[in-house]
């Protein structure tokens, strides 16, 4: 669905939201209580069906950036990720970079801030899982809130933007 009178609609997100709505992609919009962490999420994950994420925003040792999504509960193996998606040795971008390339702080990190790069300096990378989901929940480039649209549109959001995704199985690290 698109915004709606019982959606409100923040000035910050009001590009986001008409970059979404131009491009005829439906979603919807739960606000709630600041969330830097993907535990202190839970409350929204039992207000919203759908698959929920965490996302790493890594640089790798030849200097290229990478912003990577994943299911919430996946514990990604950071040694064997570079091989999957054609990287060198990863480790995670600064709050500066992030900042700078993004847009965004950290805990509103969001493949959706892909759109805030327009220099194409950050690739992103979609776990399979949330870009065949049929409802994936992401934050509109801010920590007070969770927007649900389909897997599908994310992709397509993101390669209308110049952000063509890599759509990858993203290796997890065996449970400890």
């Amino acid at each position: 669905m698109s915004p709606n009178a019982d959606e409100p609609m923040m000035d910050e997100d009001r590009p986001l939201r008409e970059a979404l709505a131009a491009l005829g992609i439906a979603w919807h919009v739960h606000e709630h209580v600041a969330v830097f962490t993907v535990d202190e999420s839970d409350a929204v994950h039992a207000a919203m069906p759908g698959v929920h994420t965490k996302n790493l925003f890594l640089k790798d040792a030849g200097g290229r950036f990478w912003l990577v999504t994943v299911p919430a509960e996946m514990r990604v193996d950071l040694k064997a990720l570079p091989a999957v998606i054609g990287s060198r040795k990863l480790s995670f971008g600064s709050a500066e970079f992030l900042q700078d390339l993004l847009g965004i702080a950290p805990g509103s990190v969001s493949p959706l801030a892909a759109r805030n790069d327009g220099g194409g300096l950050v690739t992103v990378v979609l776990d399979k899982a949330v870009a065949e989901a049929a409802q994936v929940n992401v934050h509109p480039l801010r920590n007070t809130a969770t927007i649900g649209l389909a897997g599908a549109d994310l992709v397509r959001a993101l390669s209308e933007w110049g952000h063509v995704p890599a759509i990858v199985e993203v290796p997890a690290r065996a449970s400890d």
